[in-house]
């Protein structure tokens, strides 16, 4: 009996090529855009989970507010592991990493500069998951100036042969390590990639007893089923028993008077599997993810499977009147209606089937583009995850259950009276039936998908187009020339003997891109009951001119003064912080350094607000102070020979560093970058919608067909009677722009909710005019007006004689 529900099934599909294409054709690509999606989600929520103790890990975190704004920061300071360790047994275990930066690493005649590498206490490979090919774990980093590398870092300098014994030389520091291990490379899943790890014993700073400076990622261990609320709550008191005192030497005030002057600081509690979607930090070990798009890609994963079913069904009724015959001779031959009910859902499997093939091999197409968007590297091999093929099936058995089961049900239930006297099955056309509520439903999410990219893309315009107080074209950073240690001042003037290079600036801080970062907490006219968070900028003479910044009040750092190494210039913010909104100039600020030490400065210029932070962050108050600075190199350049110009530094880079690689960054690309992850939602958002209105438009299509069907002896009689085709057409057209229209209605509101909601995390954003929606509304009418005036003008064309020949 299957084989046969099979070979009828296969003839019909054979039968009906055309119809059959369209049905798995539309059915395929919701398919594949919800296994993109799904892949890409549940990589997004698989970050840190595959270390065994991943579920009792916990971060501390730095978190803390002041006049000038809040504090976030996941580095604790050097002491917190050792004591929350000491003080409270159930901290099982306690770990720290602290990044070292991108040193110079050689070995024999290779030499690279490596950018993954960190100092990690002795039993850091214990807490987390991080096999060992070669060493023992539990040795390996117990000895100062000792590391373990991952697996591409051993074949990077050994090859084949062991690394274990053999001795690395840091360039940079002048210094060697013995490595004593090889583990097998972190997974991408993971939000620290690091390829060395140092000994934390050979790092002197962290053995600091300073609770006033923050360099340290830490860890700890809870026991089994343990909430760490609870552990979170007694952390107030590592506050006041170990910062307090500290905080009263170095600022002069007990900690109590510091949060009675609207201060606060704590140290808090973050799980390990909540790091990469939920954390807020300007610097990590890595760029976190966002869980508003994991949710947003997630329900639209959901929308497109459920419009692409709702288009099945709607193709599979469209055609029943083709099969109304069919179904009353079973009927009147003594089929029941169960096995009728069968053969269409073999029907419906089958044409799943074949979907799900087509979907497979469109996300193989799809994944490198995806991939590039997204920078993820996932994978759907079928052979390396045996999960993923049995979990397609059952994926593919549910998707043609759910899409066959009311085409099977409708089709079965036909009344062979009714069928074999007219041939066909005669529905209500003029009733809002499911099909029409679902053709709403599809075209309620293409409009609001429709309105959601339009404000995306105009709001990552507004910020392409956004003054920024900067000038960020023309100008060429050189970042890591603290490379050339004493040789950067050199290098420095001899480049700038090029005259396409019409300014420098040697400085650490940028205002687009990666960034060196200082909280720097001042109190105005040394009151300290005014502590204010400010950020401090070390800069050098030309910063403001190679940047193009302008000055509200006062002067730039000059070297015709030699007290300007105690001056500062504010932002127009930190002025108004401070009270001095236009009589900053002349006023002092007061610095108290970790050790104790206080400084006063003297404002000598206010500059004009700049945007160097990201725009969904407003303005805060900044400092900059004149400083010996290294590390980046900031050039306004002449445009006219880009190409010449970067060959030459190249060649002048190679003459003073020819072990370091040459690397440079245009401060406009910088700034792109920033948004580069909203300017692929838009992307994918764009793309996102254009499947859904294409699988709509499939939907609205089949509908069509089913509606022309069964009005078609009153199509043949309104031409007889002297209809044109156009007015014929202009009939059946309306039924279905009628349906867009409460789809619109329905679709409005929501998406200006929920733009509304995404705009909000932007601190300076577009106002959500009501053209959008309304294009948004004209875009779709558009395409649903195409779509149905091809099969209603095909309609209206047919000789009517055909139509009523049977009457």
């Amino acid at each position: 009996m299957f084989l046969n529900y099979i070979k009828i099934a296969w003839r019909n599909l054979i039968r009906n090529r055309t119809f059959s294409a369209i049905n798995i054709v539309g059915l395929a690509i919701g398919l594949a855009t919800c296994l993109l999606i799904s892949l890409y989600v549940l990589d997004e929520l698989s970050y840190d989970r595959f270390h065994a103790k991943a579920d009792r890990i916990v971060r501390v975190i730095f978190r803390g507010s002041s006049a000038g704004g809040r504090i976030n920061e996941s580095t604790v300071m050097p002491p917190v592991a050792q004591t929350l360790h000491r003080d409270y047994p159930e901290v099982l275990e306690a770990t720290r990493l602290r990044d070292a930066g991108s040193p110079l690493i050689s070995y024999g005649n290779k030499t690279f500069k490596e950018s993954s590498i960190a100092f990690v206490d002795s039993n850091f490979t214990q807490v987390f998951t991080l096999p060992f090919v070669e060493g023992d774990p539990k040795t390996a980093l117990t000895q100062p100036n000792t590391a373990v590398i991952s697996e591409s870092m051993a074949r990077k300098y050994f090859g084949n042969a062991s690394p274990m014994g053999n001795m690395l030389t840091l360039k940079s520091w002048n210094t060697t390590v013995k490595i004593t291990g090889v583990m097998k490379d972190i997974p991408a899943n993971s939000h620290f990639h690091k390829d060395m790890l140092m000994a934390m014993a050979g790092n002197q700073e962290a053995k600091s007893p300073s609770w006033m400076m923050s360099e340290y990622y830490t860890y700890l261990v809870l026991p089994d089923g343990y909430d760490y609320k609870q552990l979170e709550a007694k952390l107030p008191q590592v506050i006041g028993k170990y910062i307090g005192p500290q905080l009263q030497q170095g600022m002069g005030m007990s900690l109590a008077e510091f949060r009675r002057k609207g201060n606060d600081i704590g140290l808090y509690l973050q799980p390990l599997t909540d790091i990469h979607l939920h954390s807020d930090f300007a610097f990590d070990l890595s760029p976190p993810g966002n869980k508003q798009y994991v949710y947003l890609f997630s329900v639209i994963a959901l929308f497109i499977l459920v419009i692409a079913c709702i288009n099945f069904m709607n193709l599979s009724t469209a055609g029943s009147s083709r099969r109304a015959r069919e179904v009353g001779i079973r009927k009147v031959l003594g089929s029941v209606r169960q096995s009728l009910a069968s053969q269409f859902l073999i029907e419906s499997m089958l044409l799943t089937a074949f979907a799900l093939v087509l979907a497979y091999g469109l996300v193989l197409m799809a994944l490198p583009a995806f991939n590039e968007f997204t920078g993820k590297t996932l994978s759907i091999n079928l052979l390396a995850r045996p999960w993923i093929l049995p979990a397609l099936l059952v994926f593919g058995l549910f998707v043609g259950l759910l899409a066959g089961s009311y085409p099977a049900f409708f089709l079965s239930a036909f009344k062979p009276v009714s069928v074999l006297k007219g041939g066909t099955f005669k529905a209500v056309p003029n009733r809002l039936s499911l099909r029409s509520g679902l053709v709403v439903f599809q075209f309620f999410i293409a409009v609001t998908l429709i309105a959601g990219t339009l404000v995306v893309y105009r709001q990552l315009s507004y910020i392409q187009h956004k003054t920024l107080g900067y000038t960020k074209e023309q100008v060429l950073v050189l970042p890591e020339t603290w490379l050339l240690g004493d040789k950067e001042a050199a290098f420095r003037e001899q480049i700038l003997q090029d005259r396409r290079i019409i300014s420098a600036s040697v400085s650490g801080y940028v205002p687009a891109g990666p960034s060196n970062n200082n909280n720097f907490f001042v109190a105005p006219e040394s009151n300290t009951a005014q502590l204010v968070k400010t950020l401090r900028y070390d800069v050098d003479y030309d910063y403001l001119s190679v940047l193009g910044m302008k000055l509200a009040a006062g002067r730039n750092f000059s070297k015709a003064y030699g007290t300007d190494s105690s001056g500062v210039i504010l932002n127009e913010t930190a002025a108004k912080t401070f009270g001095w909104p236009t009589n900053a100039l002349g006023r002092h600020i007061t610095h108290t350094d970790n050790d104790g030490t206080r400084r006063t400065f003297t404002v000598i210029g206010v500059v004009k607000d700049f945007h160097f932070k990201s725009l969904h962050e407003a303005i805060s108050p900044l400092v900059m102070v004149l400083g010996k600075n290294t590390g980046t190199i900031i050039l306004k350049v002449n445009p006219a020979d880009i190409s010449g110009l970067l060959t030459s530094l190249q060649k002048q880079w190679q003459q003073f560093m020819p072990d370091a690689p040459f690397t440079y960054s245009f401060l406009d690309e910088r700034f792109a970058n920033t948004y580069r992850a909203e300017q692929n939602t838009g992307l994918i958002l764009g793309l996102f919608s254009g499947l859904t209105i294409f699988i709509a438009c499939l939907g609205l299509f089949g509908l069509a067909m089913f509606t022309a069907e069964q009005r078609q002896k009153e199509i043949g009689v309104r031409k007889v009677l002297g209809a044109s085709v156009m007015s014929v057409a202009a009939l059946l057209s309306a039924d279905f722009l009628k349906l867009v229209g409460i789809a619109l209605v329905l679709a409005i509101p929501v998406a200006w909710y929920a733009m509304s909601v995404w705009l909000q995390d932007f601190a300076y954003r577009i106002e959500l005019d009501w053209w959008l929606f309304a294009l948004s509304g004209i875009v779709a009418i558009i395409i649903a007006l195409v779509t149905v005036s091809f099969q209603s003008i095909k309609a209206a064309l047919v000789n009517p004689i055909r139509s009523l020949k049977s009457e």
